[in-house]
């Protein structure tokens, strides 16, 4: 036997609800809703007003939030304005009494709510033309699939062609060599090769290469450009245009340095990678959590309320308490969904208060970021915002994970903010992401002829006041995809 702590269910729904950004908060609650008949979800705009103001006055509650390391206590929750009752949840007879008060009001919504919903046939007609027009993206795969079923192939050979797009990655190469694949289904590789051949032919251009070499090449060759300079300098010297050599390119090719970078130009034009287009990350949504809105001389923080969702208690089931034959068995079934909903309520409230809590914090503290841009970002640790919000720091970092910031200076995600410092001459801390801005800005600014060392570097942050190493700007530059000076020189 041992000892282990283990999370109790409640708690992980707790944190879990934290750390989901808007869009997958809304499913858990879609999913808790199918789960528990005893919650309901509610449209802002068939709220009473009452209920408005008592959301509006929780969400803009001063006091800091409970760490949502610790669980909300069990008490009952009042379903009309959702705050906290001293009462014991298991008190049926004042549960009931509540419950009654609100009966008319919760009549009157079901009414409003339950309108059989009548559409003429013309409505219908336009809402299903709106459904069948929708699309969905297309995958790589399922492109070369239908190309193939369009193609000549014979039926042997849409079977291998078949196999080899299923070994082509997301980016478009061929993931296996001929000869792997000739090994794994016993094809002789001639067979699998003129496949192959073919398949390269089909959109996008460069598909189906084995590398970046034979990528640029199938691209050049379907425009005719065999005869071209570029089409030489990839095919010879693919390995000395990588690392930017572009004298010895010259010398090997027995051409002008001015006549190689021009090639060089032109060969930066292709696709390094021709599955790109088809990548389901190019369709990715933001969805602020927190607005910062510069009114006056003050900054308004406030979190994305509108998409989050307004649950309440129903009380569909008060007439089955009110029944006198109801079996204990069901009394209890209803007694742990009404628990199960109002813990999720509260931590839905919990959730938000923490979010706005933690933004108004980095706001207070990047205030200057806010105002004038990331030269001005400070260093700020996620312990520094856990001590003054009143949470642990593994609190902030759930709470910040994926949530995004819509800021005077365009949309960031909030862990954006939180980074380590360097030291200047002053004492005055500079956040490293401000000191990959300065970097950045140095390098775009240098004569291409006489590229930026990273000592020269080193010596431009020194003047500025900012003590650094080289390994440091090393890393940075690296961090930035910024090569080396020897291979930024243009000759």
């Amino acid at each position: 036997m041992t000892l282990s702590q283990v999370l109790a269910p409640q708690l992980q729904q707790s944190l879990a609800l934290l750390q989901a950004p808007t869009l997958e908060l809304k499913a858990m609650v879609a999913q808790e809703l199918e789960q528990n008949p005893m919650l309901e979800e509610l449209e802002i705009t068939e709220m009473t007003q009452e209920e408005k103001e008592s959301r509006e006055t929780e969400d803009t509650a001063a006091a800091a939030p409970a760490d949502p390391a610790e669980p909300p206590a069990d008490v009952a929750f009042d379903p009309a304005t959702e705050k906290d009752s001293n009462a014991p949840v298991d008190d049926f007879q004042a549960e009931l009494e509540r419950l009654t008060q609100l009966d008319q009001e919760w009549r009157d919504h079901f009414a409003q709510t339950n309108l059989p919903i009548r559409q003429n046939q013309d409505d219908e007609e336009k809402r299903q033309f709106m459904f069948d027009s929708l699309v969905s993206s297309m995958s790589l795969q399922e492109s070369l699939l239908e190309q193939v079923r369009m193609s000549d192939l014979m039926e042997d050979q849409r079977q291998i062609a078949e196999m080899v797009i299923g070994n082509i990655d997301d980016y478009g190469y061929l993931q296996s060599s001929v000869d792997e694949l000739s090994f794994a289904t016993n094809i002789r590789p001639e067979k699998i090769f003129e496949v192959l051949k073919i398949i390269q032919t089909f959109h996008p251009t460069g598909i189906g290469a084995r590398d970046l070499r034979e990528c640029l090449l199938l691209q050049l060759e379907r425009d005719g450009k065999q005869d071209t300079l570029e089409y030489r300098i990839i095919s010879e010297c693919m390995e000395a245009l990588g690392k930017r050599r572009i004298p010895e390119i010259a010398r090997t090719l027995d051409t002008t340095v001015e006549d190689v970078q021009s090639a060089i130009a032109r060969i930066a034009n292709l696709e390094p990678r021709p599955g790109r287009a088809f990548l389901s990350d190019s369709n990715q949504y933001i969805l602020p959590e927190v607005f910062v809105q510069k009114v006056g001389d003050d900054l308004i923080v406030s979190t994305n309320n509108d998409h989050v969702p307004h649950l309440r208690i129903s009380n569909t089931y008060k007439d089955l308490l009110a029944q006198a034959d109801s079996s204990p068995e069901v009394r209890e079934y209803i007694r742990e969904k009404i628990r199960a909903g109002k813990f999720l309520i509260k931590s839905l409230h919990q959730r938000q208060q923490t979010i706005l809590n933690i933004a108004k914090e980095i706001v207070k503290r990047q205030r200057e970021f806010m105002e004038k841009g990331v030269a001005f970002l400070k260093p700020l640790t996620m312990v520094q915002v856990a001590e003054v919000v009143g949470v642990h720091e593994t609190t902030v970092s759930r709470a910040v994970s994926g949530k995004y910031m819509e800021t005077p200076q365009g949309i960031y995600e909030m862990k954006y903010f939180f980074t380590s410092g360097i030291q200047t001459t002053s004492g005055v801390g500079v956040s490293n992401t401000s000191v990959k801005e300065l970097i950045a800005d140095m390098i775009k600014e240098e004569k291409t002829s006489k590229p930026l060392s990273d000592e020269e570097i080193v010596k431009l942050l020194t003047d500025k006041g900012i003590k650094i190493a080289r390994r440091t700007v090393a890393k940075y530059r690296f961090e930035l995809n910024i090569l080396p000076s020897h291979l930024r020189k243009v000759y």
